[in-house]
């Protein structure tokens, strides 16, 4: 009897590129006994003459624990985003978020050496997956935010919204204590490079289209996927402070558009279209990214949407039906005025 492999096509082959890159990383480096030549990890000074080691380089882990860090990364967060946004879609974000991540890192890099004349600095190895676990984390803040994560048979839950905050103290901690700097430098490189483009660029369809070839909306306007909503509650108000300053000053010069009123409302229903549906059972099922899955996800998303449309309306006509106030008392020695149901008298006739 065959064995069903669940495991959708490009979350394997990034799991096949984990294992190969990885192993033969360390089979080159055992092989030259040093820097030169490497050709799978990224290092500042001599990045531009291996160029796709900005691709390579997210691969290319240190030890087995960072291994199996990041295949459990790859394998579950792959099945469910790919699933979640189909396969083209999933490997052009996975492209951007390794890619980009390790190019700013190495301007960090090449610039530290610029300002410190340390030389460890332009020879530093910028590898592993850091970022990409970072991007992934945002992923999921923006679609199940609400979704509850335990840990240690429920001593710890802790809900996915809170892990990216969570990631990035504990990634900038370690690099200021302990010096893992290259974790600190592609951990929020790999955050803001996929909320960027999460926010302001990545393509959906509207959840009320019946169609997969429905309308779409650019980016998500949503208010909880705005900048300051990463952070815990205290700290919102001078972090949004500051994120709105710097929207409005990008959008005065024109790097980025506004957002629309209209476009910010239709993503506030997204979000909560999505909060409503939770997290799908997508890690049980197969991956069915064919006509009719692509029919089933679109009937999803409509009920979805039609159901969120009909509580607000249904909270609007409440609102519209509560009764009327009863009229202030007259003040005392003051006559209330009556309506008199006694006929008219008549008319006395000649």
């Amino acid at each position: 009897m065959q064995m069903r492999i669940n495991i959708p096509p490009l979350t394997r082959v990034l799991l096949g590129l984990l294992l190969a890159i990885s192993t033969t990383h360390q089979i080159t480096r055992y092989l030259f006994g040093g820097l030169d030549p490497e050709l799978l990890a990224l290092i500042p000074q001599w990045s531009l003459f291996y160029p796709w080691v900005y691709f390579t380089a997210t691969f290319a882990e240190q030890n087995v624990l960072t291994l199996l860090i990041a295949g459990a990364t790859i394998l579950y967060g792959g099945k469910y985003l790919e699933r979640a946004w189909g396969s083209t879609e999933f490997g052009k974000f996975v492209l951007l978020v390794t890619v980009l991540p390790n190019f700013i890192a190495t301007l960090v890099y090449v610039l530290w050496f610029a300002i410190t004349r340390d030389d460890s600095r332009a020879l530093a190895f910028i590898q592993g997956s850091v970022a990409l676990q970072g991007a992934f984390l945002v992923a999921f803040k923006q679609l199940v935010p609400e979704h509850t994560v335990t840990i240690l048979k429920g001593i710890i839950k802790i809900r996915v919204k809170h892990f990216p905050a969570i990631f990035l103290t504990a990634n900038t901690i370690s690099g200021l204590v302990i010096g893992t700097d290259t974790a600190l430098v592609l951990g929020w490189a790999g955050f803001f490079t996929s909320w960027t483009y999460l926010r302001f660029h990545k393509k959906e369809a509207e959840l009320s289209g019946a169609s997969t070839g429905g309308p779409t909306i650019k980016g998500d306007a949503s208010e909880t996927f705005a900048f300051a909503y990463f952070w815990p509650d205290v700290v919102q108000p001078p972090i949004a402070a500051v994120a709105d300053g710097l929207y409005n000053a990008l959008v005065t010069i024109r790097v980025i558009t506004p957002f629309s009123a209209e476009e910010v409302e239709t993503s506030n229903e997204q979000a909560t279209a999505r909060g409503e549906g939770g997290l799908p059972s997508l890690l049980n099922q197969g991956g069915r990214r064919g006509g009719g899955g692509k029919r089933e996800e679109a009937e999803r998303r409509r009920a979805l949407a039609l159901k969120a449309l009909d509580q607000r309306l249904q909270a609007a006509t409440t609102s519209k039906q509560q009764p009327a106030a009863a009229p202030p008392p007259a003040p005392i020695g003051q006559e209330v005025p009556t309506s008199s149901t006694e006929p008219p008298p008549e008319s006395e006739q000649t």
